[in-house]
């Protein structure tokens, strides 16, 4: 019998848009595997759910990390609240952790100081901190009379699985310990 070496743990995470979906999946502390969109044509919900089928039977991840879109306040579409909570199902049926994570919260763990906190300014972050694959996929600043571009979905996609990544090194990492008799 051969011992197989454990397989690091894998994150899938997911931007949902009108077009798609962007996707990112990372291993172990913070490795960038693989990313892309996945365009969605016809019944969009019906498409997306296929699409992440297929891509949680190719990476086999741990965790899914999917934008929160039922929380207050949010201005994301019905359909996309409603994909939302399908995937979540979809998670539960494969035995998948899920990890749901606000925009502020994205927003939160990498812009600081007086940074806009933008879409934009949230993808240059990214792009610094994975040039190699990021870099030539960053848009230009969006004009506002443009859509958005499609390449955004995939830096949402990392900022979530990056974002869910830090929290959990964080709530790992061992506090102070107190000393006895002191």
């Amino acid at each position: 019998m051969k011992n197989h070496p454990p397989q690091p743990f894998r994150l899938l995470a997911l931007a949902l848009s009108s077009k798609g979906l962007g996707f990112a999946v990372l291993e172990g502390r913070a490795t960038l595997a693989d990313w892309g969109n996945k365009l969605v044509t016809g019944d969009k919900n019906a498409g997306a759910l296929k699409k992440v089928s297929e891509l949680i039977a190719h990476y086999e991840p741990d965790m899914l990390v999917l934008p929160a879109t039922n929380t207050p306040g949010s201005r994301r579409s019905a359909r996309i609240r409603k994909l939302g909570e399908a995937l979540v199902t979809l998670a539960a049926t494969h035995k998948l952790k899920t990890r749901l994570l606000t925009r502020e919260q994205l927003m939160r763990e990498f812009i600081t100081g007086d940074q806009e906190r933008t879409k934009h300014a949230l993808a240059e972050c990214l792009a610094g901190r994975y040039p190699e694959e990021l870099g030539d996929r960053l848009p230009p600043k969006r004009r506002p009379w443009k859509s958005e571009d499609y390449r955004m979905d995939i830096f949402e996609a990392v900022a979530l699985a990056l974002a869910c990544r830090l929290r959990q090194d964080r709530r790992r990492k061992p506090g102070p310990t107190k000393q006895r008799g002191a």
